[in-house]
This record gives C-alpha cells, sequence and structure tokens, in this order.
C-alpha cells in the first residue's frame, strides 16, 4: 500500500524550498487536496504499483500493478508475469475495470483541463507503454443514486492512438503537455502535443535534436516516481528535460551517458534564441565511489544545473548571449557545501523529488542569501550575474533596491570589467517594467555591456546555431503565441529593436545648437518636450522620494529637461511600434515609470545625511560630503556615456559640493574638462553665500569667467548703450543676474565694489565674445 504525507520545510542557500511533501511505502492510496488528507482507495492484496492517477474530481482512480515477490522486494517483469492496468470508480467505491493486461510495463496519466470548477462528464486518460505508445481513453461518467459515480458503457471505452514509435517522453502536469522524441532515420525529433478541455489534442512543434538517442533505450520524465535507490545506475543514464516558463520560452536541457568523472558535459537548447550551447566542466580529481547524477531544475527566468557537492550553474534562459549574465559556481565554494549532496528529479514547475529522502519541494531562489552573496562574492562574473539573479526575482523590490544601491555606494569602484552603475541602472530599469507586459525583452537593454571576452573559471562552452522549430498550428493564444513570437524575432534576427538613445543624443545636441546660434525650433515642439519632462518630474515625485530632494527636481535646468522629454518622446514611439495589442495609456505609463527610474537613481543612491540643498559659506566639507561628492561624480561619468538624463537639480548639487570639497585648482580642472557645469542656480547661489574676502573673491572670479558667452538675442535686452564693449558686455551680464535674483544684491549702495575684478571680469568676457 502506499500513502502521501504533506508537510511544508524551509530550507537555506541559494535555493529556498516550500511546500514540502513526503512519499512513504503504506497499504493504501491517499491523495491531499485542501490541507487535508482523503482517503481514495485500498488494495486488498499486497501490489506493486508501477503508476497511478487520479482524475480532476477524485471519482476515478487509475493504476498499473505488478505482483510482488514473497520477500516483499520489487520483483523486475519475469515472462508470465502480468502489469494490470485497472480503472477504479472511487465515489463511492464501486466498479473495478481491466484496460490493459500485458507483460510490459503500463504508466496512466489522466488529463486535467484548465476548466471551470464544475464536473465534466468525460474524462481523459493517457496509457503509456513501454513497447513505445500512448493511447488515450475516453471515459464518460454519469451520476446514479444521488451522488454515486459511475463509468457509462464501461464496456467500450474509446480510445485513439497519440504518439507511437518513441523513446523518450515528458508530462508537463501543469500545461497539460505531452513532449516526446522519436526517431526518423537515426534523427532526434523532438515534438510537443498540447491536450485541450474537450477531448482534442493538436501536435504544435516539431525540432530537431542534435543528440544521440539510438542506444538510450526507453525513458519516461514526469509520469511517476521511478526507483531512486539505484543512484549509480540513475547517474549513468543520460538526462533530458524540456523547460518552459510564461515569457515564451523553451528549452531543452541535456547530459549524456556519463562515462568518465573527471570531467562532465551537458547542453541547453534555446531554440526561442535560436542556438544551443555545451557546457563543459572539468570536476579534476573526483573519488571513484561518487555516483550522483546531474540535476536540471526550471526556476523560471532560469535553469539551474546541479551535480551534488561539486558545481552549481544557474543559466539565465531569458538573456543566454552573455555567459556572465549566468551564475557559475563549483570547487570548495560554501554555496555548493549548502547545497544538498544528493539529486534532485525535477517535475512540472519547479517541483523537485528529492529521491533519497522522499521529499517533494517547490524550489525557489533565496533572495536574501542571493544578495549577501551579492555583498561578498570577488568576481566579476558573479557579481554581474547576481545582481540580474537578484532583481528578477521581483519580491519587495523597494527594499531589495535599497540595499543595492548602499552596498554600491560602499563598493563603487569594486567591479574591473564593467561599470557598477550603468549595470545596476540599466537591469533595475528593465526589470521594474519588465513583468507588465510580454517582449520587453526585445524591445529594451538589459545590460550595458555588449560583449564578454573574460573566461569564466572552472567551465568552457561552446555556442551554436540550431533549426529553429516548425510550428504545426497557425493560430496561437497564450504561451504558444509568446513562443511564436520569439520564434520569429530570432529568425529574423532583429538587434535592431532594441531601444537605444542614438536619436535622442542627435537631437538633443541639434537643440543645444540651436539654442547657442539663437536658432530655436517650432515652440510647440519644445514645449512638448518640456511638457513631457514635466510628467516624468512629476511621477518621480509621486514615487517615494524624499521630501528633502524635491527642490532639487523644480530647477529650471532645460538641458536636463529637454534629454528627459526626448527620451520620453523617443521611448514611446519605439514601443508603439512594436508592441502591438497594448494600450497606448498603458505604453505612456511605462515609458513614464522606466526614465523616473532611470532619473531617480541619481538622488536615491546618495547616504541620507548629506545631500544638501544649501551649504554654509567658509566651511570644510564633511567626510559624508566628500561621500556625495565622489558618488555623483561616478554617476555622471555613467549617465553620459549612456546619453541618459539626471535630475535638473543635479549639476546645481553636484557644483556646490565641489566647490566645497575641492581645492580652487582641482575645481577649476573639473569646471575646464565640463565635470562640474555651472548652472544658472549654481552660480547665483555661490556669488550669494560666499562672502567677499580675498580666497572667494578670486573663486568668484575665476567661475565668472568661465561663464559661457551669451547669446546674439542678449544684447538686445539691455536699455544700456555704452560704445566700451568689456563694461557694456558686463552691465549686460550683471543686469541680468539681478533681475533673475534681486536678493544677490544686498550690499547695494556700499563701497566695497573691487573695480580692478571688475575690469579683469569685463575684459575676459569680451574676449570671449569677440572670439580671440
Amino acid at each position: 500500500m502506499t500513502i502521501f504525507i504533506f508537510f511544508n520545510i524551509q530550507g537555506n542557500g541559494i535555493l529556498q524550498h516550500s511546500n514540502s511533501k513526503k512519499i512513504e511505502s503504506k497499504d493504501y492510496i491517499e491523495d491531499y487536496f485542501a490541507d487535508a488528507l482523503n482517503h481514495l482507495y485500498t488494495f486488498e492484496k499486497d501490489l506493486q504499483v508501477i503508476s497511478c492517477s487520479v482524475n480532476r474530481e477524485r471519482t476515478l482512480l487509475a493504476a498499473s500493478l505488478v505482483q510482488a515477490a514473497k520477500d516483499g522486494r520489487r520483483n523486475e517483469l519475469q515472462p508470465g508475469s502480468k502489469c494490470l492496468t485497472l480503472l477504479v470508480e472511487i465515489h463511492p467505491v464501486n466498479n473495478v475495470k481491466v484496460l490493459k493486461a500485458v507483460d510490459s510495463c503500463i504508466w496512466v496519466q489522466f488529463l486535467y483541463p484548465h476548466v471551470e470548477s464544475h464536473p465534466l462528464p468525460e474524462n481523459h486518460l493517457l496509457l503509456i507503454s513501454e513497447e513505445k505508445y500512448i493511447e488515450q481513453f475516453h471515459v464518460q461518467v454519469i451520476q446514479e443514486d444521488g451522488n454515486k459515480v459511475v463509468i457509462k458503457n464501461s464496456g467500450h471505452l474509446p480510445r485513439e492512438r497519440v504518439a507511437e514509435d518513441f523513446v523518450w517522453a515528458q508530462w508537463d502536469m501543469s500545461e497539460q503537455r505531452l513532449y516526446y522524441i522519436d526517431l526518423k532515420k537515426s534523427r532526434s525529433i523532438l515534438k510537443c502535443i498540447q491536450f485541450y478541455s474537450n477531448e482534442h489534442f493538436t501536435v504544435m512543434f516539431e525540432a530537431p535534436l542534435d543528440i544521440s538517442l539510438s542506444d538510450s533505450g526507453f525513458k519516461l520524465v514526469n509520469f511517476g516516481c521511478d526507483d531512486l535507490r539505484d543512484q549509480e545506475k540513475l547517474s549513468k543514464h543520460l538526462t533530458l528535460y524540456v523547460f518552459t516558463n510564461r515569457t515564451g520560452s523553451l528549452c531543452v536541457c541535456y547530459c549524456p551517458n556519463i562515462d568518465s568523472w573527471e570531467r562532465i558535459t551537458y547542453s541547453v537548447f534555446y531554440f526561442h534564441k535560436g542556438h544551443s550551447k555545451t557546457f563543459t566542466v572539468a570536476l579534476g580529481s573526483v573519488d571513484s565511489r561518487v555516483t550522483k547524477g546531474i540535476t536540471f531544475l526550471n526556476l523560471d527566468y532560469y535553469v539551474a544545473v546541479y551535480l551534488p557537492g561539486h558545481f552549481f550553474h544557474l543559466l539565465n534562459i531569458q538573456h543566454p548571449d552573455l555567459i556572465c549574465h549566468s551564475l557559475f559556481l563549483t570547487g570548495n565554494n560554501e554555496v555548493i557545501d549548502m547545497l544538498p549532496h544528493r539529486p534532485f528529479q525535477s517535475l512540472s514547475g519547479s517541483l523537485v523529488l528529492d529521491g533519497g529522502s522522499g521529499k517533494l519541494y517547490r524550489v525557489l531562489l533565496n533572495q536574501s542569501y542571493l544578495l549577501e552573496f551579492l555583498r561578498d562574492t570577488r568576481l566579476d562574473c558573479e557579481r554581474m550575474a547576481l545582481l540580474h539573479c537578484v532583481l528578477s526575482c521581483g519580491r519587495d523590490p523597494q527594499r531589495l533596491e535599497a540595499k543595492i544601491i548602499q552596498w554600491i555606494s560602499e563598493n563603487i569602484s569594486a567591479c574591473h570589467s564593467f561599470d557598477l552603475i550603468q549595470e545596476f541602472l540599466i537591469a533595475s530599469s528593465y526589470w521594474s517594467i519588465y513583468p507588465e507586459t510580454s517582449n520587453m525583452d526585445k524591445l529594451l537593454p538589459y545590460s550595458s555591456l555588449l560583449t564578454w571576452n573574460t573566461e569564466i573559471p572552472g567551465i568552457t562552452l561552446v555556442t551554436e546555431e540550431i533549426p529553429l522549430p516548425l510550428m504545426k498550428v497557425h493560430s496561437f493564444k497564450g504561451y504558444w503565441e509568446k513562443l511564436n513570437s520569439n520564434l520569429e524575432y530570432a529568425k529574423y534576427s532583429k538587434p535592431h529593436l532594441h531601444y537605444n538613445n542614438g536619436v535622442v543624443r542627435r537631437e538633443w545636441h541639434s537643440l543645444i545648437s540651436e539654442e547657442k546660434t539663437g536658432k530655436r525650433s517650432s515652440l510647440v515642439y519644445v514645449r512638448n518636450i518640456l511638457d513631457n519632462a514635466i510628467k516624468v518630474i512629476s511621477n518621480l515625485q509621486a514615487k517615494t522620494l524624499e521630501p528633502r530632494l524635491t527642490p532639487l527636481l523644480q530647477e529650471e535646468d532645460n538641458h536636463q529637461r529637454l534629454l528627459m522629454g526626448l527620451m520620453v518622446s523617443e521611448l514611446k514611439d519605439h514601443l508603439l511600434r512594436h508592441l502591438q495589442g497594448v494600450e497606448k495609456k498603458k505604453i505612456e505609463q511605462m515609458v513614464l515609470d522606466y526614465i523616473s527610474k532611470l532619473v531617480g537613481f541619481a538622488f536615491s543612491s546618495l547616504p541620507p545625511p548629506p545631500a544638501p540643498t544649501h551649504l554654509p559659506p567658509n566651511r570644510r566639507a564633511s567626510a559624508a560630503e566628500f561621500a556625495v561628492f565622489h558618488i555623483m561624480t561616478r554617476i555622471l561619468e555613467a549617465t553620459r556615456s549612456l546619453f541618459l538624463p539626471l535630475p535638473p537639480g543635479f549639476h546645481t548639487l553636484h557644483t556646490i559640493l565641489g566647490v566645497h570639497c575641492l581645492p580652487l585648482h582641482n575645481l577649476l580642472h573639473y569646471i575646464d574638462n565640463g565635470v562640474l557645469l555651472l548652472t544658472e542656480t549654481a552660480v547665483t547661489r555661490l556669488m550669494k553665500d560666499l562672502d567677499n574676502t580675498e580666497k572667494n573673491e578670486k573663486l568668484k572670479f575665476s567661475i565668472i569667467v568661465r561663464l559661457p558667452p551669451p547669446r546674439s538675442s542678449v544684447m538686445d535686452k539691455s536699455s544700456f548703450s555704452l560704445e566700451f564693449l568689456p563694461l557694456n558686455y558686463f552691465i549686460e551680464i550683471l543686469t541680468d543676474v539681478e533681475s533673475s535674483n534681486p536678493a544677490l544684491y544686498a550690499f547695494e549702495g556700499h563701497d566695497n565694489v573691487d573695480a580692478k575684478f571688475v575690469e579683469e571680469a569685463a575684459l575676459k568676457h569680451t574676449t570671449m565674445l569677440l572670439g580671440s
């Protein structure tokens, strides 16, 4: 007899377990529903159950049985022994019908169609034979005497062949799909059948597989629990799984028969991308008694490849092109030591069976441990992979990102192979809107890197193009629509669909050039762009931005506002062109959220204490202010190379901090090289806050002489008409500044004006104006 006992367990380390169940040998079959144990059926004799399945309404039980030897041990099929496949009425226990009585093993599986909760008049049962064929039985039921459920016309149950001449098959319970491989002229062909709520089923695709299965025998996956006690036998057999997820991915994971423990080779066929990767891991000196098999786990956006005690490979299946986006751990890594030293059998979705203990787990990535590992690791490739993996988990993103930002601010120069700020900017913005709609992986950049040429210690790989699956239907819904979209993208190779700021860069430079020459594009066009920027700022303020930083967002930094507004316009047009069937309002909001995430990082990454909006004069900067200045400088470098917008008040705050943190010669060097920008607000604040000591006058003079020349239209604003150009020009500057901020000239009427200073400043500006 057999019992199913269910309980919960929590795991530690990189994998987290939940909803665990344990399977033991007892005298009856029970099933678990709604947190309770329900007794379904009892076998009167001592029988060995090969396979069993209950229908959705729990009114029918199918079981495939073999008589056991007298000593109770499992009895291999002998000539004359019988495998009985039974169909039992269990609501209540009533008739038993023999479906098969053969000398080969039969596995059974009821279909669980995706329909409403009302009972179905017809059930569908798959029989999988060791003779390499699959049949579907159609079982109609009727109610008698109240709630009694019996089989209608049990003497004749309609049936049909679903597949034959296959060497491998896998059942996907959650999606009601059957994958199988048949051999055509010694070539392996992967096929998939989708079952529907009615009795119909459809072959969805065929895909050639470049693997050898001719001498591998017969193998089933997820049609019941294999006898996992003979680990040495299992470890030498090939391992093959098909994994999918809701984004339309289709992966085949394959490890051939293991004939050497010095190295291990496994392949992943990324059919949704049109290529495969074959990995080889050198295991080094391995004890010959080690006989554990490899395990593949489906973890949503990732597939884990796991050899107990030796290595753990977390493969990014959404973005597999660069090996640095996948995490590989081997050797004496403490993560390997924390993982169970026994193999798992991967079931549907993220369910796995621990064959050693008989426990069933739902496996998730442990976000907290991944974050801790990110803090501790020293390899750039591991930092890159862990950063993306943590962000993809998607649980409590605000708290998670706050911790990552804190780590980045403390380790801002830790990575040498890539810019940590750039990578976080791109990755966090991507994951902030990726789950909202499909195809975002094709339309938005995922990483700041385009190539990765550094080897990953302990592993080598070979990438090859593979034939795409041939879809056998022409109308798609749900997963199949997304898979078909991925295949079309891979077929026509459309890397140009990824958004980039090239158009924004050209248009922004054009607008700035027009501004300098006194020309201007259509006022309506510019106003629309600036209105886009206002929407981003409003969206950002509605988020969790700290109130102390709000005034900085209100600054009139038109250059940054133009850049922000242009990016809104271009990204919205880009998504509208390629996201079919998505509402315009939803796309507009996604664009605002995406750009708000990019812009908001510049302030959210600043440590809490400083980030001042006002710095008193004549005071040496604190260590915290030095730290903020350093972080802001690195943020500026990162965003400039990507041509990303910054908050309007960023340059003002950066310049004011620079004045207090840097010696004069360093400060002027930063200004001359464009690191610090002399915004109108920054200059006005400095002129107001700094007194007229000799040191500060020298600083003010150095800043004034570096102000950009005015536009030619400025000269028309003044009512003065002096023939001495230097003084005329300088009066214009002072008049403009005074009109914009009268508080600057509270000292008006006093005789403390340095005439020499005014003369030198005026001459310097005239020289710049005349271009000599």
